[in-house]
């Protein structure tokens, strides 16, 4: 026994030994700093996925604005300095923005890959998203929310001695099931011959839409997916109720569902099942962000006593010009698209909750070996590396936004109320200063419905409900580091409020 022991402590010194020597990268002349970190393949990774924020200042701190991180078998190059975003975004011709996102979605959902290159389907996605998320297509799609956000707030038939009465909830599950019920019907339709089961149907789709989202960081290090029965049970239930079969039975589907529906058909190679997990895609990109920006928005307006009164004024004025009057008959409020972007108070409070909450890791694959020209310096980047800005350093920034960790409602509104435009730093003006959904090409196609979204949902909050927080001087609830890199973080706590209907 003594010499097989042996044998394995010799065998594990000599692998060490031989990673050591051949499986370190070495930096080039030219190359950034280069962190490869003590444990093989992560490298870096347990520290960044601790808290990247504080990794990424001490790394900083250390290197300087350019240095490389070795995360899960790659090699990262983190671009720190604001004043440089714009210069990365400048060499788009060397970088494969699809790569990295692609091939995240297939290990995640399940499907084949959806890269046109790859034969599988000839989908132009972002074409797809474009056409369906934004001009003419969003107002419509905003129109089917603001209709689901109200019948989900107030369902027909609510007895008035129900109504008249506090109701006690966490904020954070208010939003979600606020906001994920009126979110599926309005990408997804509603199924009327099943009206009197709706709603069961909806909570169960929640349900497993909270089980497979948990391990959802998982996934996306790479983590196989049938580590996680539980997990994988509630993705294969969310994607059986996408399949087309399905889908074809329900009623006012979104134009972006019915389109990918009519190309996924007829233009890809996918099974029914595949071409469901595409969908499962798209319902996972349009919740699981949306909903903890919509808790912050909301929690942090009521907490601010300036905001809460500013906002209820604007959303009051907004309604009387546009000739909408609240009644206890339940007529329904309507703001068309160009009533909804004149509300600069909202919107400057739903950039402050998301520039407070932001931890989105923008990120491109180099396609060759090139060099990165930046303000302070040129790079030599090589091929299948990654390049990636972390924003949060950028919203917390003290010489940006001053007293940064401060929630302030007009922070983005100038002196005549208008949206403010204009950040410094260092004296220098910033091309960008707000990334909370991205830049460039990988920037969210679904940003401008998101915003109208939480808007909206702000909107009737304020109309509807008188809102109280049950603890008045409660503290902000710490954000939840487990999901850094994917956009908004959740809060790590729910938090108790008051609503009831107004009379």
């Amino acid at each position: 026994m003594m010499s097989i022991s042996l044998i394995w402590g010799i065998a594990v010194v000599v692998s060490c030994c031989i990673w050591f020597i051949i499986g370190i990268r070495r930096r080039k002349v030219g190359e950034p700093p280069l962190e490869n970190g003590l444990i093989p393949y992560l490298g870096c990774a347990l520290k960044f996925g601790s808290n990247p924020l504080e990794f990424l200042r001490a790394k900083q701190r250390k290197h300087g604005h350019v240095f490389t991180c070795k995360l899960m078998g790659k090699y990262v190059h983190f671009i720190t300095n604001s004043l440089s975003y714009h210069k990365v975004l400048c060499h788009g011709k060397y970088f494969d923005w699809k790569k990295f996102h692609y091939t995240t979605s297939a290990k995640a959902f399940g499907h084949r890959s959806i890269d046109p290159s790859d034969g599988n389907t000839t989908e132009n996605i972002k074409k797809t998203f474009n056409k369906t998320l934004q001009g003419d297509a969003l107002c419509s799609l905003s129109e089917a929310m603001m209709k689901n956000l109200q019948s989900v707030m107030r369902p027909p038939g609510l007895p008035k001695s129900k109504s008249a009465v506090w109701v006690t909830e966490g904020m954070y599950a208010f939003c979600y099931r606020v906001m994920f019920e009126a979110g599926y019907l309005t990408l997804f339709g509603k199924d009327i011959s099943k009206a009197d089961t709706q709603r069961a149907f909806i909570q169960n789709n929640l349900d497993s839409f909270k089980q497979f989202d948990q391990i959802f960081p998982a996934l996306v290090a790479g983590v196989p997916i049938h580590l996680f029965k539980t997990a994988l049970k509630a993705r294969e239930r969310l994607a059986e109720s996408l399949k087309h079969k399905n889908l074809y039975t329900r009623d006012q589907v979104s134009e972006l569902i019915r389109l990918r529906m009519f190309l996924n058909d007829t233009l890809s190679t996918f099974d029914d099942m595949e071409k469901a997990k595409t969908h499962l895609a798209i319902l996972w990109a349009s919740q699981a962000n949306t909903i903890p920006a919509t808790f912050w928005s909301l929690f942090q307006m009521i907490r601010s006593p300036e905001a809460m009164k500013a906002a209820s004024e604007e959303v009051n004025g907004a309604l009387q010009s546009a000739g909408q009057e609240l009644s206890s008959g339940g007529n329904a409020i309507y703001l068309d698209q160009e009533q909804l972007n004149d509300l600069p108070v909202l919107d400057s409070i739903i950039k402050e909750a998301l520039r407070l909450s932001s931890a989105s890791l923008n990120i491109r694959t180099a396609k060759e070996d090139f060099t990165l020209h930046l303000e302070d310096g040129s790079y030599n980047i090589r091929k299948d590396d990654i390049i990636a800005l972390y924003p949060q350093l950028m919203h917390l920034d003290p010489e940006i936004y001053p007293d940064p960790l401060t929630f302030k409602y007009d922070r983005y509104l100038d002196e005549s109320g208008k949206a403010k435009t204009t950040f410094y730093r260092n004296g220098n003006k910033l091309k960008y200063f707000y990334m909370p959904f991205g830049s460039g090409a990988t920037i969210c196609p679904g940003r401008l419905f998101a915003v109208q979204e939480i808007k909206q949902f702000l909107i009737l909050m304020l109309s509807y409900f008188e809102l109280e927080l049950v603890e008045s001087h409660i503290k902000c609830p710490p954000l939840d580091q487990s999901r850094a890199g994917l956009g908004i973080l959740p809060p790590l706590n729910d938090i108790e409020f008051k609503y009831k209907l107004k009379h």
